[in-house]
């Protein structure tokens, strides 16, 4: 963490006690063991003299509300990173949603109340309230490029979300909630990216059955991705406010990111 930090131009006060590397770091532990409580894994890391200096309980919520976007940036340095060792240009976008609370619980939640907030599990035949994250992935799995939308928002919105910050001639396979020819011969002519995108029964630009058969294959990885990422949530991801949420599921996509990047069996 501390050299990604740097690597990204990262300041931080001269006085402080407990860098922003470890409080970083405090939060990638209770993300991968500790179901996101970083209470825990903050008296963990303190009692066996991992970090010594550790804050106090509101001390460290306070320095880790503060490091949102340098969190980002720094997921944002690491996909680059990543998306430069990818030898294939193979990628794969899809999104999963991430329930706030069930519909039912919909008046006593502090966090969202915005309509748009309110999504379907098609999977599950009910709504929710959460958000849904659009994740970029390698052909191996590993995210290099993810964005948060409303649980509402629809996957086309995500193709104009995502910064696409890809190699020219990089192959995007996605499924049939991404289409939209407009967008994706734009892709193609102005940035030299392909979409590949599912086809419907009824599509204008349908697949011989061998392309049918490859994205069908590419859809069943990206899916074992999101199951290895919801794995690590625990049954409810528990945040005072939006961003707080946002930031503990932040910091589960980066400790799965950097357990797939380099982890060697």
């Amino acid at each position: 963490m501390d050299d990604l930090l740097k690597a990204i131009g990262h300041k931080e006060d001269c006085r402080i006690t407990m860098s922003d590397a470890e409080v970083i770091t405090s939060a990638l532990v209770a993300a991968k063991y500790f179901g996101g409580n970083q209470e825990q894994a903050c008296k963990y890391l303190r009692v066996d003299g991992l970090i010594p200096q550790m804050l106090s309980k509101s001390r460290f919520y306070r320095r880790w509300q503060r490091l949102f976007l340098p969190l980002l940036d720094l997921f944002d340095y690491l996909g680059q990173i990543l998306k430069s060792l990818n030898s294939s240009s193979e990628y794969l976008l899809d999104s999963f949603p991430i329930p706030v609370c069930d519909n039912i619980r919909i008046p006593k939640s502090k966090l969202v109340r915005e309509r748009e907030y309110r999504g379907y599990l098609a999977a599950k035949k009910r709504y929710f309230y959460g958000i849904r994250v659009q994740l970029l992935s390698t052909a191996h799995g590993i995210p290099v490029e993810f964005v948060f939308l409303p649980g509402a928002a629809n996957d086309t919105r995500g193709l104009k979300a995502l910064p696409f910050n890809l190699p020219s001639h990089s192959i995007v396979y996605c499924d049939s909630g991404y289409t939209d020819y407009g967008i994706e011969d734009d892709f193609q002519k102005q940035e030299n990216i392909f979409l590949q995108v599912m086809r419907k029964g009824n599509s204008r630009r349908p697949d011989p059955p061998w392309i049918a058969y490859i994205k069908q294959h590419q859809r069943h990885l990206v899916e074992t991705v999101f199951s290895q990422i919801t794995r690590l949530f625990p049954k409810s991801i528990h945040a005072v406010t939006l961003d707080g949420f946002l930031m503990k599921v932040t910091a589960f996509i980066l400790v799965f990111t950097l357990e797939s990047a380099f982890t060697f069996s």
